[in-house]
């Protein structure tokens, strides 16, 4: 009798276990931030600048080896500049990039991607479809996503114009001539899974 038992509550104990996770909910692959890292690209008429910018903390989602989702937040008061040198304007860029004419750091001092779908292109990529979030504003983006073993690739086009980046923008202002700063901009990330 106590066999029986025992043979019941084991059972149910693993029964549970094993239902408690869908296959479909996926397996959450924490992403090292420390080993990160996420570049971007602004272009003008006149020619461009780039930096990098910190990954507060993030995760993938993943169905045995097939990405199914994940979500990222982006830590934006660690925007950088890596093409002037200090003196040259550098802390005044990163400053302008941080105030309410670009991204508003202080009132919005986290971006973040949330991936909705990834369809599998081949064995490493996914054309993949997410929401991104930028001072509160979401709007869809789609990029692919390439996965090698412990790291992950992308790279996103981002219209800051959706989410209300106007300063220098054609889209909002006329008779800019060479100050004016185009609306899309580059992300390239490294991901460390």
């Amino acid at each position: 009798m106590k066999k029986t038992v025992f043979s019941i509550a084991m059972a149910l104990v693993f029964g549970f276990s094993a239902t408690a996770k869908s296959p479909i909910d996926g397996e959450k692959k924490e992403v090292n931030v420390k080993e990160s890292k996420i570049t971007w690209k602004g272009y003008k008429v006149t020619g461009s600048h780039e930096g990098t910018i910190n990954l507060k903390s993030g995760h993938l989602v993943m169905d045995g080896n097939k990405l199914t989702g994940g979500e990222f937040v982006v830590d934006m008061t660690s925007i950088t500049n890596l093409d002037m040198a200090a003196g040259e304007g550098k802390e005044k860029l990163e400053g302008h990039l941080k105030s309410d004419d670009f991204f508003g750091v202080e009132n919005y001092p986290t971006a973040k991607l949330v991936i909705t779908s990834a369809e599998s292109m081949n064995k490493n990529s996914y054309s993949v479809k997410g929401d991104l979030t930028v001072k509160g504003k979401t709007n869809p983006v789609t990029f692919v996503v390439s996965i090698y073993e412990n790291k992950a690739t992308a790279t996103l086009k981002v219209d800051r114009a959706k989410y209300d980046v106007r300063y220098g923008s054609g889209s909002f202002f006329d008779n800019l001539g060479d100050k004016t700063i185009y609306d899309e901009f580059d992300l390239v990330v490294d991901l460390a899974i």
